[in-house]
């Protein structure tokens, strides 16, 4: 069949079969670098929505990173409060600890002069 493809080209001068024969050589040699250009463009084209998809997942792990970090500060703020709530109790509870002391010494002070006195 390709004998039928070269018919054509019968009678022709030399120098213009030259021409043709380089103008084919070109369009192999630009159907080649066409194919390479599509193989890159493909391979640049994978890589891009690989990227896409990999910029999408951070995306979605920085969206669950904020939520937990947001859950977590309120948690913290939560025992901060609670914590001041105990602290300020405490001292509440101190300070009934020492008038009941201060109470507890005086009562014994009131006894010891009374029992002075019973004494005497």
């Amino acid at each position: 069949m390709s004998w039928a493809v070269e018919d054509w080209k019968e009678g022709l001068s030399p120098r213009v079969l030259q021409k043709i024969h380089e103008l084919e050589s070109q369009v192999d040699k630009l159907k080649k670098e066409r194919q390479q250009r599509q193989y890159q463009f493909e391979s640049l084209e994978a890589a891009l929505q690989k990227q896409k998809q990999k910029v999408e997942n951070e995306k979605n792990e920085s969206a669950i990173l904020k939520r937990e970090n947001q859950s977590l500060m309120e948690l913290c703020d939560s025992l901060e409060k609670a914590k001041q709530k105990i602290s300020h109790d405490l001292q509440v509870k101190e300070s009934q600890v020492n008038i009941q002391s201060g109470q507890l010494n005086s009562s014994k002070r009131d006894i010891e002069r009374l029992e002075q006195e019973l004494k005497r």
